[in-house]
């Protein structure tokens, strides 16, 4: 039976070995925490950084059982983790947070949004489609253009598309594989924005400023916080999170994806049962980062305080733009964040920076 909080020496499993798995692991090296990884890449960023990685399929018995066998606590830096898995290490008395309700809601869109609007956080609407010619009726419902998404995986723009008028709807059904999706209205948003907060194992809250996003492709491209807003929008941002994660029974930090309308009402777009990309800022910005945060959390520890050190205005690093790190290395005002990908790829997240926009 594991005792929290969790003692400086105990060890947290993460599954899933990259950037944010590395930045976990760092953050909980700062509390005496020490760290494993079960990755099916022999070679990823977090396992440099980390007392052990085990090298397996997520689905492998007998790497599941080893993995369960050295862990305190397990957590996750990614929500297409097989839940099969998750429920394998529960089985194996494994304890885990977030726990399986957050991971299952935010694995199916369609889930997602149904348990959103339960929970009194309100969406765009939105259609179940499983097959081609269930978009034409529901797109006449919900107006053109749509955006039509896999249910399930999918990310940085990857497995959606959007449909511009009748007729369209086969081809773009075949262009996400004709797999199973959600067909939503589109969001007539002003900005999008983006909370992170934490519960802890006792239900205390923290939560974070807003953050403003700013995409490219589907991906997002830099984040400033915190974000201009008024108290009533603070409030509404707050009020959203603290429902969706009391829905949830939720331990650890998650990712709300905002839209705001003309009006102010905010949309969740969607929720991300981890640390986010968004909330990268907070590493430089303020007294407590969302990865020691979400550490924190899961490890049974008091919330950490999330007072605003400095604005920030945090840019991620694609492809061959993290050759540029001499020169953001010699910025004063720069903050370079490396996740030590041995490979360069066109779009795909070498790093970040986050830039000091002065005091408060």
């Amino acid at each position: 039976m594991t005792d929290f909080p969790l003692a400086p020496g105990s060890t947290l499993g993460i599954l899933g070995g990259g950037q944010l798995g590395r930045m976990l692991a760092l953050a909980a090296a700062r509390l005496g925490l020490d760290c494993v990884v079960l990755t099916p890449d022999p070679d990823s960023p977090a396992s440099r950084v980390v007392k052990q990685t085990f090298v397996a399929p997520y689905d492998d018995p007998a790497a599941l059982a080893a993995f369960a066998a050295a862990c305190d606590v397990v957590t996750y830096e990614f929500e297409n983790v097989p839940a099969q898995c998750v429920d394998a290490l529960i089985a194996l008395g494994a304890l885990v947070a977030p726990g399986p309700q957050a991971l299952s809601a935010a694995q199916d869109r369609v889930a997602e949004k149904t348990f959103l609007n339960g929970a009194g956080a309100a969406t765009v609407a939105f259609a179940s489609i499983d097959h081609w010619e269930a978009i034409g009726p529901a797109a006449q419902g919900l107006g053109y253009p749509a955006l039509l998404k896999t249910r399930r995986e999918g990310y940085d723009g990857k497995g959606q598309i959007w449909i511009e008028k009748s007729g369209d709807e086969a081809e773009a059904f075949a262009a996400i594989g004709s797999r199973p999706a959600i067909l939503e209205a589109r969001a007539d948003f002003v900005r999008e924005l983006s909370v992170i907060a934490a519960r802890g194992r006792d239900g205390e809250i923290a939560i974070y400023p807003l953050g403003e996003n700013h995409h490219e492709n589907g991906v997002l491209r830099r984040t400033t916080a915190p974000a201009p807003a008024d108290q009533a929008t603070l409030e509404q941002a707050e009020r959203i999170a603290a429902q969706i994660m009391a829905g949830l029974d939720y331990v650890g930090v998650m990712g709300v994806e905002l839209f705001q309308l003309a009006d102010g009402q905010l949309l969740v777009n969607e929720i991300a049962p981890r640390v986010h990309n968004s909330g990268h800022w907070t590493q430089d910005g303020c007294a407590v980062d969302q990865f020691e945060q979400h550490v924190r959390a899961v490890a049974g520890w008091p919330l950490g305080s999330t007072a605003v050190m400095a604005r920030v205005e945090m840019l991620n690093l694609l492809g061959d733009e993290v050759e540029a790190w001499p020169r953001l290395a010699a910025d004063p005002d720069s903050r370079l964040h490396l996740y030590g990908k041995r490979e360069t790829v066109a779009g795909r997240k070498m790093g970040h920076v986050n830039r000091m926009r002065g005091p408060v």
